[in-house]
């Protein structure tokens, strides 16, 4: 197919126009591609079990967006279930790594960009030059970094993406403009089939609104909700302060028509009622107006907080579609300034315009680096909203989870006293004291603000019943699972106590209804184990022990437990896999103990010495470990262990005994030269610190006839001739051994102390 020559000058610069939004999307956001899991990508994507690889497809469909049913009571609502999907597809091509989710969404970001500008070429300016200028401002605004560089945000991206290509369809559909009176006519069912379908899909990429509140009843809300109009207007405007969460303190109450932020609101009023004044008596509105305020509006109305009540205050996320609108707009309104100013002001205009995406592309740039890990946010939060209560306990939360318990007590405490009703700042910082008295203070105060709270009442039974308050300790737990009905952990700790009572058949049903209301709870599979082989139903554990590490394919202790059983029957083959699986995982004593007690018991001695040693070396002041590496150096030959014998006698000053560990490893009779030489070499140590000097030489000598090499046994040797008087042989044995070793300085000062000592016996004579 060819064209007319005269097309190919505009088909090349509107090329040239794609390259350049796709070029400025990568420049703004390849730093993003670094980024990590953090905040809600933990939750919607690593912890929620639509997304694992072991799901299946009908879970996406039957779940929200956090992975509970929907039809559960504390369900989020929240369906997204193609957003989730794509989350699984990411999984299973890419796996758990964060950078193909990061590349994916920043290629949906360069898809609505250009699709951005097609329509506004298209159907809102029917020109290139505002159409580009609109996306290029679309692009870079540092209101979307949220939505692009944040995984979850990958909702809004798709529902804007899937938003313009309906819009698309649908102006497509209805074809030519009726005449008045008329109703649309349908120019292609196929469009309109498409528009349709495209709109579905992009309901079921986000939800659009959840249960109406009557917001009018209580004017503080209301006054405060207008003003959130404005707030988020301004974030548009000038996105100086952004901020990961915006919730418990960071805009205060609007609760008297006399607040100045009143004005604010009244302002976007007007400016909004004149727009609208302006298309409704206009004889031929504007469509890049029309369309703006239609992009601007509709597909904020469900975050407004006017109409429905949403679980947010602010959030920059919700800001990525109207933003269009906003674009638009601000794009027209240049364009009419440029038609009123002169040549002098259209160059400002267009430098003024030039500045603000410079700045705008190197404040998204900046506020990307927000995103890459957890600490990273968090601390931004902290900067960005210092009177924020919900960003502090994020922060200490991180802290917590980083062993930096005291930077976590001071952000807990900050949380508190910005907002002292915080509940769950109260219950983790009981669970970071170390006094029980006061972690039990902690969580009595957080189940005064909250009776509910189930992980308080959790630790608080916890705590209780390691004083023996068991009665009150059972309470707290039923307490803590009517209340968080999905909460594995206090299944588990029920179920422990109702076993350590003897109380079988009631910790057995514990642990049969927690697995039916955690079907994804690894630990309560792994205990619920655990419980079958202590009340001699071992047959019955290795079933959930392995359906434990299906849930979490890291799940070392689960796999350890898993060898121990099969260990008890005899299944040593398998019992060392599943070991050996654990260490793929995670080198820890507790892996290496049962595994080196394998190799022990099976007669696999020099095994057991490698696992036994590099457990000695994690944990040197454990004795049960030097124990075992001890007895398996016994059924080894004892070689190993009489040097380590040797070793600690001579550490001991008992030199004596010390020689003769190393005569009974001689004894043994060590193929290896080189063994044999290090045991005659070390005897020899021995034999020189009791003063023994010929008998010393004499191993020394045994020494470097096996193993020539051995510079500091000819050094030795010379020292020991040194010092009987016999300066020749002395320096023969020092040259020798500064052959082997040409760089020590003992050996020259030794060789320079024979010089001086010759040459007064030669000044002597």
């Amino acid at each position: 197919m060819t064209f007319p020559a005269r097309d190919l000058p505009m088909r090349a610069a509107a090329a040239g126009r794609y390259a350049a939004l796709l070029a400025l999307c990568a420049l703004c956001y390849g730093n993003s591609l670094r980024g990590e899991f953090v905040h809600d990508d933990v939750w919607a994507i690593v912890n929620n079990p639509d997304v694992r690889p072991g799901a299946s497809l009908q879970s996406v469909f039957t779940g929200d967006f956090w992975g509970k049913r929907m039809a559960d009571n504390t369900s989020h609502k929240s369906y997204r279930p193609l957003c989730v999907l794509t989350f699984k597809l990411n999984l299973l091509l890419g796996g758990l790594n964060p950078f193909p989710f990061h590349l994916v969404n920043v290629c949906l970001h360069a898809a609505v960009c250009c699709l951005l500008l097609h329509t506004c070429e298209r159907r809102v300016f029917r020109d290139a030059k505002p159409a580009f200028l609109t996306a290029l401002l679309f692009t870079v605004h540092p209101v979307h970094t949220e939505a692009v560089s944040g995984i979850v945000g990958r909702a809004d991206v798709l529902a804007c993406l899937l938003f313009l290509l309906t819009f698309l369809s649908y102006i497509r559909c209805v074809g030519a403009v009726p005449s008045e009176g008329s109703v649309p006519c349908t120019e292609s069912p196929w469009a309109l089939g498409a528009s349709l379908f495209l709109g579905t899909c992009a309901m079921l990429i986000k939800e659009t609104g959840v249960t109406v509140f009557g917001v009018y009843r209580h004017a503080p809300l209301f006054l405060t909700y207008s003003y959130l109009l404005a707030f988020n207007a301004w974030l548009l405007l000038a996105p100086v302060v952004l901020c990961y969460d915006w919730q418990v303190g960071s805009i205060p109450l609007v609760e008297t028509l006399g607040d100045a932020r009143n004005g604010a609101t009244l302002l976007l009023g007007a400016v909004l009622l004149a727009l609208c004044r302006h298309c409704a008596s206009s004889l031929r509105p504007s469509g890049e107006l029309l369309v703006g305020m239609l992009f601007l509006t509709f597909p904020f109305i469900p975050a407004s907080n006017l109409f429905f009540r949403v679980g947010f205050v602010v959030a920059e996320r919700v800001l990525y579609m109207p933003s269009m609108g906003y674009c638009i707009l601000v794009v027209h309104g240049l364009g009419r300034l440029w038609s009123l100013v002169g040549r002098g002001g259209a160059a400002a205009l267009s430098l003024s315009l030039l500045l603000l995406l410079l700045l705008f592309s190197l404040k998204t740039v900046h506020q990307n680096h927000t995103w890459l890990s957890r600490e990273a946010l968090f601390r931004s939060g902290i900067q960005t909203l210092p009177h924020n209560a919900k960003v502090h306990y994020n922060y200490a939360n991180f802290l917590k989870d980083g062993g930096r318990q005291q930077e976590a007590i001071h952000h807990y405490t900050t949380a508190l006293r910005l907002y002292p009703r915080h509940a769950s700042a109260m219950n983790n910082l009981g669970t970071l004291t170390r006094h029980p008295e006061e972690a039990e203070r902690y969580y009595r105060r957080a189940l005064k603000t909250n009776q509910q709270h189930n992980r308080a009442l959790f630790n608080l039974a916890n705590l209780l019943k390691s004083k023996g308050e068991e009665e009150e300790a059972e309470l707290l737990l039923q307490d803590s699972i009517r209340y968080g009905p999905h909460f594995a952990d206090a299944y588990s700790s029920l179920a422990s106590l109702y076993a350590e009572q003897k109380r079988f058949a009631e910790a057995n049903a514990v642990y049969q209804r927690g697995m039916e209301k955690c079907p994804d709870s690894s630990d309560l599979h792994n205990n619920y184990g655990v419980f079958l082989v202590d009340t001699g139903e071992g047959d019955r554990a290795a079933v959930h022990y392995q359906h434990a590490v299906r849930l979490k394919p890291q799940h070392y202790v689960a796999m350890v437990n898993l060898g121990r059983l099969l260990r008890s029957a005899n299944d040593n083959k398998e019992a060392e896999l599943w070991y050996k699986r654990a260490l793929a995982v995670s080198r820890k004593v507790d892996i290496l103990v049962p595994l080196g007690a394998l190799y022990y018991n099976t007669g696999r001695y020099e095994e057991a010495l490698a696992v036994y040693r590099e457990a000695a070396a994690l944990q040197p002041d454990n004795t049960d470990i030097w124990l075992a590496l001890a007895q398996v150096l016994a059924m080894g030959g004892c070689i190993e262990c009489y040097r380590l014998l040797s070793a600690i006698y001579s550490k001991q000053g008992n030199h004596t005994q010390a020689v003769d560990a190393l005569d009974q490893a001689l004894l043994q009779s060590p193929s290896d030269p080189a063994v044999r030489a290090e045991l005659h070499f070390s005897k020899g140590n021995q034999l020189r610190e009791m003063n023994q000097l010929d008998q010393a030489f004499q191993s020394y000598k045994l020494a470097v006839e096996l193993k020539p090499d051995q510079s500091q046994a000819w050094m030795n040797m010379g020292g020991i001739q040194h010092i009987k008087g016999d300066y020749a042989a002395a320096r023969t044995f020092y040259q020798r051994a500064l052959l082997l070793n040409p760089g020590s300085r003992l050996l020259k000062e030794n060789l320079a102390k024979l010089d001086r000592l010759e040459r007064r016996l030669t000044e002597g004579v």
